[in-house]
């Protein structure tokens, strides 16, 4: 069994998804870790990955990495961030009607790089983006998941949920 195998075997019999690994120089074996919709876990709180998932994978994978006899000198697990690659069809399945970009392996109408709203149609993908003059039409791209390079989801934060400092409490900051 490769190591690529038992980290698969592992992350994916804790109950997560393994989104990507990496090894570097100097050692460095990274992996990348999400949540599986619909699974059940000990912190139910929250639908991201958390510190203790990752906690958890670590703790696993340093056993089975020695078992295993796998030479790595940092482990570092950890979630895919908010620009969450997209590595398999499934992965477009699951993120279906988000906002993503893109990157194909060959150019189209002299560009590889595209940014819309991901969505499923026969035979492949559409990405709809946004008009690029004011009034402008919507335009689509149609493309089949062997045309892509690179998919990323689009980070998408949400400042809203900070509330503002009350002039009282602005005046005890001073």
């Amino acid at each position: 069994m490769t190591w690529q195998q038992a980290v698969e075997r592992t992350v994916t019999g804790l109950g997560y998804e393994l989104v990507d690994l990496e090894r570097s120089g100097g050692g460095l074996l990274r992996v990348f870790i999400d949540r599986v919709p619909g699974h059940r876990y000990p912190s139910a709180d929250s639908e991201f990955v958390t510190v203790e998932d990752c906690e958890t994978v670590t703790r696993q994978l340093q056993y089975v990495l020695e078992v295993e006899h796998c030479d790595y000198a940092r482990l570092e697990v950890s979630s895919p961030g908010l620009d969450r690659p997209l590595k398999r069809e499934a992965d477009f399945m699951r993120f279906a009607g988000a906002a993503i970009e893109l990157t194909l392996k060959l150019p189209f109408q002299g560009r590889k790089k595209f940014k819309g709203v991901l969505a499923a149609r026969e035979g492949g993908w559409r990405l709809t983006m946004e008009p690029q003059a004011k009034g402008a039409p919507e335009q689509a791209l149609d493309f089949a998941f062997g045309e892509v390079r690179e998919a990323r989801l689009v980070p998408v934060v949400n400042f809203k949920g900070r509330q503002a400092v009350q002039p009282a409490a602005a005046e005890l900051l001073k």
